[in-house]
């Protein structure tokens, strides 16, 4: 289309107001992934065509949660993406895991155990690599802290068992919920996370802190020691 200065207007033209308009009209259901991608990359990025650039970091990351975890140095390697992209995807991912983290802290584990393994998914099933988390409990079983215990390589994490039932005794917790991913997406617990698990309950039992179970998140599924006999 011509406008009265004789320009062509652009033929995205009108398209960042017709998307915003659809998605609070009909919600996010229906829209695909590279649509949601847009919508958050229209904060970062002013007055250009981002479908391309969504498509882009769609394809090199595979789906909304591949990008949503991508490290700065993965999302400026796309064409087209700058920091204030990478600043966004950190602050939607932020939101994710505050939204979830608020339905497990000062909650009765069992009643919400739905929303701790929902919880989980989101904040570790797509990390590219390992990290452990623990749930620190009190003696009615309702979660007083959710804390990141350490980070590792893709198939690597140190987690030391003095600190961990040191870290314990400071909550005054009662009890734990150790929690750590496989980037690999396979859940299945190796020798060394057994053994590591042993001794963790070792150093914990010394101080009549209980391991209720140990959770290994994958890509899709999710191991419980508990269910498994391990524990």
């Amino acid at each position: 289309m011509t406008q009265p200065d004789g320009s062509r207007r652009p033929h995205y033209w009108g398209h960042r107001e017709r998307l915003r308009t659809r998605f609070l009209a009909g919600g996010h259901k229906a829209m695909p992934e590279y649509e949601l991608l847009e919508l958050l990359l229209f904060n970062a990025i002013e007055r250009i065509d981002v479908k391309p650039l969504a498509k882009r970091l769609l394809a090199a990351f595979g789906d909304l949660n591949g990008v949503i975890v991508a490290t700065e140095p993965q999302i400026l390697r796309i064409e087209g993406a700058t920091s204030k992209v990478f600043y966004q995807l950190r602050l939607a991912e932020a939101f994710a895991h505050r939204m979830g983290q608020a339905k497990v802290l000062n909650r009765h584990v069992l009643s919400s155990w739905s929303d701790v393994i929902s919880y989980c998914r989101t904040t570790m099933a797509h990390l590219k690599t390992e990290q452990f988390r623990i749930l620190f409990l009190d003696r009615k079983n309702t979660v007083i802290a959710d804390e990141e215990q350490a980070s590792g390589t893709v198939d690597h994490v140190p987690v030391y068992p003095r600190e961990v039932a040191r870290r314990a005794l400071e909550l005054s917790a009662s009890a734990l919920i150790l929690i750590h991913n496989h980037p690999s997406g396979d859940p299945t617990p190796s020798e060394e996370d057994i053994e590591m698990t042993g001794r963790i309950m070792a150093a914990c039992g010394a101080l009549d802190i209980v391991v209720h179970d140990h959770m290994i998140i994958g890509k899709n599924t999710e191991t419980s020691f508990r269910s498994a006999g391990l524990i």
